[in-house]
């Protein structure tokens, strides 16, 4: 477990520290760590629907549901603000752990709206987190401002850690502590964490689907939602942008880009955003095009036989490891080919290699669903469109155009 703390007073139960997740790149919900191969997120009941009813076909494109936990607010003497979490029978069977309470400290500046973690946190957060740790140590105590940009309109390069998840997190703890009291519980998902196997997780996130607003927008976000897929790639490629990291051997930190970046982006900036996704700053990941784009295909697959579902606002996740075997690498001006290999890429070791996974279904209907008052026919088209047109650019980078 991470960060065993003391029992809480008459709880008997051994706490949990619940901490940032540190390889968070988008969405706008916090996503903590429960323990090495866990997350947790707050409960949004058309998610959890969505993880109830999951066709056995997609279960290997999500992540595996854990259960369920129950959180609530706490302020200890020292002005520190606690979340604290008793995971229900279920979630304790799932996890293989009976432990209670779990409990996250985050010091809040005095008299400022702007709360922020302290180095010494911070760094124990990363120290403690996942593989790939130390990259993340330097300048760990987040800034009020991290989406400057500088005169032309471009975001500083981020080499330290990525800041996103931090971002996320401190909004959530001031949005739950100045509307909730500290008795309120407020119910998290617990899910897989599906990048604790790599050791330097490069992780792309995109937002799937011409279209984000969930059949219940009001008309105000209605407009607001369909203005951005307007204004971005959503609409032309079906698919953009929504957060990235990736490892940079050159300079030993990830290189870091967020989904303002990516509303910002060209057809062609999207295309030239792929290849720096796989590109460790010395070297172009030739190695990874093809179990990538074999993984994508397999979910086109699928997609295609999920009648009704509608995924809107959810995320693609592409995942590979930045420490990379030298011999499948080429530089960065060659033209690139798939190479041959004698197994299969999704099996063995290549299997691990990438992953690909469907993330966050807070809007995601389907026929059946608890939440759901409207019925949609046929497939997701518009998440189909965007599929194809992320692998044609993959396929398009493999042969060098």
């Amino acid at each position: 477990m991470v960060g065993q703390s003391p029992l809480e007073p008459g709880e008997g139960r051994a706490a949990v520290l619940l901490e940032p997740f540190v390889h968070q790149v988008g969405g706008h919900l916090s996503l903590l760590q429960y323990d090495e191969h866990t997350v947790c997120k707050p409960l949004v009941a058309q998610e959890l629907s969505f993880y109830e009813s999951l066709p056995l076909a997609m279960r290997q494109f999500t992540p595996q549901y854990k259960g369920i936990v129950s959180v609530h607010l706490r302020r200890d003497s020292l002005g520190n603000l606690a979340l604290l979490a008793s995971p229900s029978l279920q979630a304790a069977s799932a996890m293989g752990d009976s432990s209670g309470a779990v409990w996250h400290r985050h010091r809040r500046a005095a008299g400022s709206e702007g709360a922020k973690w302290s180095h010494t946190q911070l760094t124990k957060t990363c120290k403690d987190s996942c593989p790939g740790k130390m990259l993340l140590r330097t300048d760990l105590q987040y800034c009020t401002d991290p989406l400057l940009e500088d005169a032309n309109g471009n975001q500083p390069e981020r080499k330290s850690h990525n800041p996103w998840g931090l971002h996320c997190h401190r909004q959530h703890l001031n949005r739950l502590s100045s509307k909730h009291n500290e008795n309120k519980l407020h119910q998290f998902l617990l899910l897989e964490n599906v990048v604790s196997k790599y050791s330097y997780p490069c992780i792309l996130d995109l937002k799937m689907g011409t279209r984000q607003h969930g059949d219940d927008a009001s008309e105000e976000k209605r407009a607001r939602h369909i203005r951005k897929c307007q204004q971005s790639t959503s609409a032309s490629l079906g698919v953009r942008i929504g957060g990235m990291q990736v490892y940079q051997a050159d300079t030993g930190h990830f290189l870091c880009k967020d989904k303002y970046y990516g509303r910002k982006l060209s057809a062609e900036g999207f295309r030239q955003t792929l290849r720096q996704f796989l590109s460790n700053g010395n070297q172009l990941r030739t190695e990874l095009l093809e179990p990538i784009v074999l993984r994508l295909k397999a979910l086109l697959s699928v997609i295609r036989k999920q009648s009704s579902y509608r995924f809107y606002s959810s995320s693609l996740l592409i995942i590979y490891d930045g420490q990379e075997h030298k011999e499948h690498t080429a530089p960065l001006g060659n033209h690139l080919h798939f190479p041959r290999t004698n197994c299969t890429p999704l099996q063995g070791t290549q299997h691990s290699r990438v992953d690909v996974r469907m993330i966050d279904f807070a809007h995601t209907t389907f026929k059946g669903s608890k939440c759901n008052h409207t019925t949609h026919d046929g497939p997701d088209h518009g998440y189909i469109f965007g599929l194809e047109n992320l692998i044609r650019i993959l396929q398009s980078l493999s042969e060098g155009k």
